[in-house]
């Protein structure tokens, strides 16, 4: 089983299928596409461990487990009791099954869903419990149907740290694309003067020390058949490298300072991140080599009215032009207009979905 290559479909944020493609190709999972909605590639079951431990801007991991075709119900039900459930699912822990249908004959989804939910309660003997984390998705599109598991279980976003947050935080699988899209390596120092929860700060601490983003929590495919917990203890286990204090957060809000340093420690980035409380005005450069400011502003839709915002966009654009000269700056917001209102040669990156609204990052060069 673990010889078996398996196709996977790496989920992500739209509009950044790209950037996440080129992670996976970093992190030597073969040939990414950039799809619609994510990225496909092919993995073993290390590939597909290592994916979920180490992509940072991967929502979800999808992997495909086979399929078959089925004109009706009767064909559906009689094959899928002789798909080999159990070289992958457990015959002990409960699965939920989900269906979608699309220019099939079988047009029903919720009897298709009974057919293939009964076919695996009574040949593998697994129950079956629409709220188990065990995922099976099964799309049955021009009379194919094809199985596919969610071996992430919750989100990847969800990395055990950012546990306070303020008020519209960036997911942290949105802010690492940011950071690889502005080209960030770990090797520069990051400035985040409305820091928030401390999404870029963290992120980046975390990508200059070395740190698997799932390290410290579990997944679903732990729950796998065949899972070889000896083998994964071995993968997750982390060796840190030392960086020096250059991760400064900034708010005028005390609180999301508080949290911000809250999830630092819970991230283990303690050591080379700084959260301070302080207004935009008294924002100055930090004594290191020039680096990477990211921001993301409150802008209109998001808090606030974004006419009342335009005299923060310009501070915030005088203060990095006269203190931050050399580093480049990187503003998530989604109003073109508060962006140009900073006054700074910034070039705008695709539109991306946010909290309901449609954002952007725009960048700059070196000031």
């Amino acid at each position: 089983m673990s010889d078996v290559t398996f196709p996977i479909f790496l989920a992500c944020l739209p509009g950044l299928e790209s950037v996440l493609a080129d992670e996976a190709r970093a992190l030597g999972l073969p040939d990414p596409v950039a799809v619609p909605g994510g990225v496909e590639t092919s993995g073993r079951l290390p590939d597909i461990w290592r994916a979920n431990l180490c992509l940072r801007g991967a929502s979800r991991v999808l992997v495909r487990i086979g399929s078959f075709r089925a004109m009706h119900l009767a064909q559906l039900d009689k094959r899928a009791r002789k798909f080999p459930w159990a070289d992958v699912l457990r015959t002990d822990l409960p699965l939920r099954v989900e269906v979608t249908c699309t220019r099939s004959r079988i047009y029903h989804q919720g009897a298709a869903t009974q057919r293939i939910e009964r076919a695996i309660a009574e040949t593998l003997g697994a129950p079956i419990d629409p709220k188990a984390e065990m995922r099976l998705m099964v799309r049955i599109d021009d009379d194919l149907a094809t199985f596919s598991l969610d071996t992430s279980g919750e989100g990847l976003h969800k990395r055990g740290h950012k546990l306070a947050t303020g008020k519209a935080p960036l997911r942290e699988t949105m802010a690492a694309l940011l950071l690889r899209q502005m080209g960030y390596d770990g090797s520069q120092p990051l400035v985040d003067p409305m820091c928030g929860s401390g999404a870029f700060v963290i992120e980046a601490a975390e990508i200059a020390m070395g740190l698997a983003p799932g390290r410290d929590r579990g997944f679903a495919f732990e729950n796998l058949a065949r899972f070889d917990a000896q083998a994964w203890a071995a993968m997750r286990k982390q060796n840190p490298r030392d960086v020096p204090m250059q991760f400064f957060g900034f708010d005028r809000d005390q609180g999301a300072v508080r949290n911000a340093q809250a999830n630092a420690e819970r991230a283990g980035v303690q050591a080379c991140t700084r959260f301070t409380c302080q207004p935009i005005s008294a924002l100055t450069r930090p004594e290191t080599a020039p680096g990477l400011v990211m921001v993301n502003p409150p802008y209109g839709g998001r808090i606030g009215a974004a006419k009342l915002l335009f005299g923060l966009y310009a501070s915030l654009g005088s203060v990095l032009k006269e203190q931050f000269r050399g580093w480049r700056v990187g503003i998530v917001t989604s109003e073109r207009k508060l962006a140009q209102a900073t006054g700074l040669p910034l070039s705008p990156g695709p539109l991306l979905p946010h909290g309901g609204l449609k954002v952007q990052l725009f960048q700059s060069s070196p000031l």
